[in-house]
């Protein structure tokens, strides 16, 4: 039973740099096997949340699209504007427009919000203040595309819902667990020590996937995971009983993978020509490394897995090789790390929904003793096995809820909870 709260309701916002997601729960006993799934446990004691609307608006930036759907999937509205009229607060304060006609008479607990960057001091979830917003705010030149666009909710929400409490959930928090060597540059200590470390991102993805292990493999769950969320940010992160032990991600959220419009992991030798011959100052090189790399950048058609599939391009197909090939060798290295490996779990917009991905990915991993399962439906949905019986290692599709996290959090920390 829960504790007796002030409020019926908890806001989670995922704020992006081309999207915002905001999702609201409901807190009731009779939330628990509800339709919008497993939506209970893992923190609280099994904290009683219910997911009754979701809403986003992506495409910010280039050509904005709203939509909005009840727990069952069912439309609850949607709208279009036209390419670059939409800007970033006019696009939240839709959002919040929208929610609040939905809900015209509720209570707020709280407000969850995804923030990318907790640096070395926030290494679990945090009410927000003025001082722990200030620390957030130092940390905006780690995640420049990300930290400014997390913090304006809160600001936005502190000046429109003074007496509601709003709770950071970080996406470094979870990778908190790696031991040192995996943290540490070979850099003078003295930089370690002043916080230039390896941090790791998509945390609160991981966590929930590590959450839903038990239910899907117990097997998994006690063993040795490689962890592939593949969105327009792309990482992998190693786990062993749950916990995270190493991650492709680094300092910020260029290192590891190719992703939509980042690098991934680059000979830091390379900057270095690049200002000398060229001249390029630092915002030139964020411009670079940033948004206009990764996938964009090697196929010079698109950022976008779905659009660089169906392009005859000969570009094209060479930024899906290199991200394949690029995933394929991030976990024999995570492999590595953990000492073997039982299990692959794909994850995020690609992982969930590029079939042709994975299987590329599957087939490289022959050399593990895995084995896709040739019967597996391409165009299934929800979690689903893809390796055959006989593997020695098991593939699977888990779609990820990060926003569930938050709420999870922020229900835990509300509450009383840890």
């Amino acid at each position: 039973m829960r504790p007796e709260l002030e409020g019926d309701f908890i806001a989670v916002v995922n704020a992006g740099s081309s999207s915002i997601k905001l999702s609201m729960y409901s807190l009731h006993g009779d939330a628990m096997g509800a339709v919008a799934g497993d939506l209970t446990g893992g923190l609280a004691g099994d904290a009683p949340l219910r997911l009754d609307l979701h809403a986003q608006i992506d495409g910010l930036g280039s050509a904005p699209h709203f939509d909005a759907r009840h727990a069952d999937g069912s439309p609850a509205g949607t709208r279009d504007w036209p390419v670059g009229s939409l800007p970033y607060e006019r696009a939240l304060d839709h959002l919040v427009n929208f929610v609040e006609q939905e809900f015209p008479r509720i209570e707020l607990l709280g407000v969850g919000h995804r923030v990318v960057h907790g640096g070395a001091r926030f290494d679990q979830p945090v009410r927000v203040d003025a001082e722990v917003l200030a620390a957030l705010d130092a940390l905006v030149p780690l995640a420049p595309l990300h930290q400014p666009h997390n913090l304006t909710p809160i600001r936005r929400a502190f000046e429109a819902l003074p007496g509601v409490p709003q709770v950071a959930c970080f996406d470094t928090a979870f990778h908190r667990t790696q031991s040192i060597e995996h943290e540490i540059f070979a850099l003078p200590y003295a930089l370690y020590q002043q916080g230039i470390r390896r941090y790791g991102f998509h945390g609160l993805s991981y966590e929930y996937i590590a959450s839903r292990l038990p239910a899907v493999s117990p097997r998994l769950a006690q063993g040795r995971v490689v962890v592939l969320h593949l969105g327009n940010g792309v990482s992998a992160c190693a786990l062993h009983q749950g916990r995270s032990v190493s991650t492709s991600m680094g300092f910020t959220a260029l290192d590891g993978l190719p992703m939509g419009t980042r690098c991934g992991a680059l000979d830091p030798g390379v900057l270095l020509y690049l200002m000398d011959r060229d001249g390029l100052d630092a915002r030139a090189l964020e411009r670079l490394l940033y948004q206009q790399s990764g996938l964009l950048g090697l196929s010079g058609v698109s950022n976008d897995m779905r659009q660089l599939l169906a392009s005859d391009a000969p570009r094209a197909r060479l930024a899906i090789d290199v991200f394949v090939h690029r995933i394929s060798h991030e976990i024999g290295a995570l492999a590595a790390d953990l000492g073997g490996l039982e299990g692959l779990v794909f994850t995020a917009g690609i992982g969930e929904h590029a079939a042709s991905i994975r299987r590329q990915v599957l087939d490289r991993c022959a050399w593990l003793g895995l084995v896709p399962d040739e019967d597996v439906d391409p165009a299934a949905r929800g979690e689903r096995r893809l390796s055959a019986a006989r593997s020695r290692v098991d593939a699977w599709v888990i779609p990820t809820d990060e926003e569930l996290m938050v709420a999870r959090h922020t229900y835990a920390l509300l509450a009383g909870g840890t």
